[in-house]
């Protein structure tokens, strides 16, 4: 009776081990499981088959056929770059539009002040400031064609400009003679030494080069920021991350459990070896950054583009007047080194200055003053980006991190023994592996060559490591060459090579202006003395207007 009882039991175990084992080889959640996620396979088994045809995951008893592993290793291929696309998007739109944002403002506020300058001048000098705008628009053209990337040098360009200036103004100041090209071409190779615009020339020049140097570089950085992160975040995978990828996504279906997620850790070591070489980008992208926060700074302080061109009309207006009010020396240091021009005679106009310049000037009303892009100021658009930019570093090393967060991909803060190990459902052993493609040497899920960098990464580094060492160069003032965008030339280097203190310029520069022989043709009254009486009267004009100014700034 007793053997009886005794085999009545046996036989009552191994039937509900044989039930237990019936329900674990039903596959009906992975085909609930797999049409949820929008598979059309033509055959699912209804429970478990032998796995000998899988060749990624476990080849015991499975729920999978080959197409079904087949098709798991093209979407595991897809929700990863789907995922890196998702975690990278917030950086990149960061990128695409503060870079519209700073490019609309700066070109804006060229605008701005270029019409700013324009009234201001039509108002003040008038009908000789019209018949002569082309020199100031040359000016503003230069300027907006050097932050475009143009081939253009900026130091050279504003003593170009001024030296127009002092062309067309000693032509108008002197409108008794005849002033020929070739006599303008001698006048311009003193403008140095007879500072005929004071000190405002030199002032103008290091404020500009060092603002405009830091608003390019700044805004170059955007860009190549930009370029970065949206190429590096197209990852392509390689064939053993698609392996690593498709076991740890999809291997769980196969096993008959397809809401089992991923153990923190073994996600960690898949993304860690599949992203190792977006990991080696992050030494330099942090480096690119912190030159970028260093240039804003400058943005900020010294090197401010705003304060430095809005009030550059007024600039530009004090050396006119400075001009006017020493045209008399002017006048005759040119005839001393240049020759004295002939006389024009009956046929010329020889009308004072005072007939030439109306020198009416007002200041401009609180409502007057013209606004930026978006009705915002640099400052507040620098603040704004900076706060981005802070939040960005570190961004490539923390990527595998981001990606494998609770709910998205793993199993996040449940029991580690309710995850997916790669093999089955249950504690995963191996160490997390550290950043970087040399630090995958030893990964447990991911086969990676150590010794073949990825070269597209590789050029990703290299162009920030370039954009570095310009962003460095203009935080001290220095620009380096540019790509000449408009004609595949490089850009010229130009700065003044300062930092807060410019030295002063031509502090050394001879007084006096080489002896050239004179024309003495003409009668000795019209050789212009120091105090000759046809310039005493707009000298004093252009000293109240000054003066006036000046009173009202």
């Amino acid at each position: 009776m007793l053997r009886l009882e005794t085999i009545l039991c046996t036989l009552s175990v191994l039937y509900v081990a044989a039930r237990a084992d019936f329900k674990a080889r039903n596959c009906s959640e992975v085909r609930e499981a797999c049409v949820g996620k929008g598979f059309s396979f033509a055959h699912v088994p209804l429970q478990e088959i032998p796995g000998e045809h899988l060749r990624v995951c476990p080849q015991g008893n499975t729920c999978c056929t080959q197409e079904m592993e087949d098709t798991f290793g093209q979407q595991s291929k897809q929700d990863f770059e789907n995922l890196v696309d998702e975690m990278s998007h917030e950086l990149r739109s960061t990128f695409v539009s503060r870079h519209k944002r700073f490019d609309e403002f700066f070109l804006e506020l060229l605008e701005n002040t270029e019409r700013s300058l324009n009234e201001m001048f039509v108002r003040t000098y008038g009908k000789p400031y019209m018949q002569n705008s082309e020199v100031f628009e040359n000016l503003f053209a230069e300027l907006k064609r050097y932050y475009t990337g143009g081939n253009v040098n900026l130091e050279e360009m504003l003593n170009d400009f001024w030296s127009r200036l002092l062309e067309r103004m000693f032509t108008l100041l002197n409108s008794q003679y005849v002033i020929t090209e070739d006599y303008l071409e001698c006048i311009s190779k003193y403008t140095d030494q007879l500072k005929p615009f004071g000190d405002v020339p030199r002032k103008l020049k290091a404020q500009v080069t060092r603002a405009f140097i830091a608003a390019r570089t700044f805004v170059q950085g955007l860009s190549v920021g930009r370029e970065v992160a949206q190429r590096v975040s197209k990852v392509s995978s390689t064939p053993a991350c698609m392996r690593a990828l498709t076991k740890m996504l999809y291997c769980p279906f196969c096993q008959g459990m397809p809401a089992v997620k991923p153990c923190k850790n073994y996600c960690l070591n898949v993304m860690k070896g599949c992203l190792a070489n977006q990991a080696d980008l992050d030494p330099e992208w942090n480096q690119y950054i912190d030159a970028m926060l260093l240039v804003a700074q400058r943005l900020e302080g010294p090197f401010n583009i705003e304060s430095v061109m809005e009030p550059i009309d007024v600039k530009i207006s004090e050396a006119i007047m400075n001009m006017q009010e020493n045209s008399a020396q002017v006048s005759y240091r040119v005839f001393q080194g240049c020759g004295q021009p002939k006389p024009a005679g009956m046929t010329r106009s020889t009308r004072g200055v005072s007939d030439v310049f109306n020198a009416r000037f007002r200041p401009y009303s609180p409502e007057e003053r013209p606004t930026t892009a978006a009705g915002t100021s640099l400052d507040r658009l620098v603040v704004d980006i900076k706060e981005k930019l802070k939040l960005s570093k570190k961004f490539w090393s923390n990527l595998p991190e981001a990606m494998c967060v609770e709910d998205r991909v793993t199993a996040g803060n449940a029991s580690d023994e309710e995850c997916w190990n790669g093999h089955a459902k249950g504690r995963y052993f191996p160490e997390v592996q550290k950043d970087g493609l040399t630090n995958q040497v030893n990964n447990p899920e991911v086969a990676v060559d150590i010794t073949r960098p990825d070269t597209f990464i590789r050029q990703q580094i290299m162009a920030l490591r370039v954009m570095t060492n310009k962003l460095k160069n203009a935080y001290n003032g220095n620009d380096i060459y540019f790509q000449d965008s408009s004609d595949e030339g490089s850009g010229s280097g130009s700065g003044s090579g300062c930092t807060d203190v410019c030295p002063t310029d031509m502090d050394g520069a001879a007084t006096e202006a080489p002896v050239v022989k004179a024309d003495r043709s003409g009668p000795v009254g019209d050789s212009a003395p120091p105090h000759a009486p046809s310039v005493a009267l707009p000298t004093m004009l252009a000293l109240s207007a000054l003066a006036l100014h000046r009173q009202w700034r």
